[in-house]
C-alpha cells in the first residue's frame, strides 16, 4: 500500500478503511498507520469507533471484514494457499506422534499434509471425517481409520453435524490435531461451518492432548463460529512469518501452551 500523500480527515480516513477491507479480509494497525501517516493509538481509535457503529470486527492486530466470516474456501483453493508453511508445520507434528498412538485428525489442508506423513509410523488408530484422508491413509498406511459419519460438506470432502459428534463423543484419543480458518485473541479460534465447529469441539472433549495446527496467515482473522480458545489447547504449531507481536502475546499471556514456530 502507498503512503497517502495528503492526510485525511477522521471521517475520511475511517470511510478509506472501510473500502480497503471490501477489497480485501483485513487490516492491519503498522499498515494503515504507513498508509495515512498517523499514529497507532489514532488508528485504534478509527477501529474502535467503526467497531461500535458495527461496520468491522477489531482483532488484536487489526480489524476484519464482518461480511467475509462466514465465507469459506473450497478444499481446492486452499490446497495452494500457504503450501510450504503448511508442509513445516505438518513435519514438526508428526514429531509428536509416537508408534500405536490414537489420534483425532481434523478436516483441513495442513492436517493433510500431516496425514501425508503417518505412513512412517505403524499401530496407529486415526479417527478422522476428512475422507481424502481416510482414504489416503487407507492406502497408504497400516493405520487402522476410522471414518465420522455424516452429510458430506460439499466441496469439502468432510462429513460434519450432529451425526459426525455423537460418533465422537465415546471415543478417548492420546492426540487430536486441528485445523483453524481463523484466530484472534479476542475470539479465539473459528470457523465459518458450525457444523464443522461443533464436530472439532467433538474432538477437543475426546483427547488427552490438544495440537492446533495453523499457518500465520490464519491470525488476526475472525470466522462465523468459535468453537475454541486458546486455554483449550495445549499446543500451537504454526509458521516462521508470525508477527513479533502476536508472538509475545502468545508467550506472554498464555504461559501453559507451548508454541512451535517453524
Amino acid at each position: 500500500m502507498e503512503n497517502l500523500s495528503h492526510p485525511l480527515f477522521a471521517e475520511e480516513r475511517r470511510k478509506e478503511i472501510l473500502e480497503l477491507l471490501e477489497r480485501q479480509n483485513k487490516v492491519l494497525v503498522p499498515e494503515l498507520c504507513e498508509l495515512f501517516n498517523v499514529s497507532p493509538a489514532t488508528i485504534r481509535t478509527d477501529l474502535r469507533i467503526l467497531d461500535s457503529e458495527g461496520v468491522l470486527k477489531r482483532t488484536h492486530g487489526g480489524a476484519v471484514n464482518l461480511s467475509k466470516a462466514a465465507y469459506e474456501p473450497t478444499s481446492d483453493l486452499k490446497l495452494s494457499q500457504k503450501s510450504e508453511e503448511k508442509k513445516r508445520i505438518a513435519e514438526y507434528a508428526i514429531q509428536l506422534i509416537e508408534n500405536s498412538d490414537t489420534i483425532a485428525l481434523d478436516t483441513g489442508t495442513t492436517t493433510l499434509e500431516l496425514a501425508k506423513l503417518l505412513p512412517s509410523k505403524h499401530g496407529l488408530t486415526v479417527i478422522t471425517n476428512d475422507i481424502t484422508i481416510a482414504i489416503y491413509l487407507e492406502q497408504n498406511s497400516d493405520a487402522n481409520v476410522i471414518v465420522l459419519g455424516g452429510p458430506l460438506r460439499r466441496g469439502f470432502n468432510c462429513t460434519a453435524g450432529s451425526l459426525a459428534v455423537k460418533m465422537m463423543e465415546p471415543f478417548n484419543v492420546d492426540k487430536a490435531f486441528l485445523a483453524s480458518n481463523a484466530f484472534s485473541f479476542e475470539a479465539g479460534f473459528s470457523t465459518p461451518s458450525i457444523e464443522q465447529a461443533e464436530v472439532k469441539q467433538a474432538m477437543i472433549r475426546s483427547a488427552s492432548e490438544v495440537n492446533m495446527l495453523i499457518d500465520s496467515s490464519k491470525f488476526d482473522c475472525i470466522a462465523f463460529y468459535r468453537f475454541a480458545s486458546l486455554d483449550d489447547i495445549h499446543q500451537l504449531v504454526t509458521d516462521n512469518s508470525l508477527s513479533a507481536e502476536d508472538r509475545d502475546t502468545l508467550r506472554t499471556c498464555h504461559e501453559t501452551l507451548k508454541l512451535a514456530i517453524v
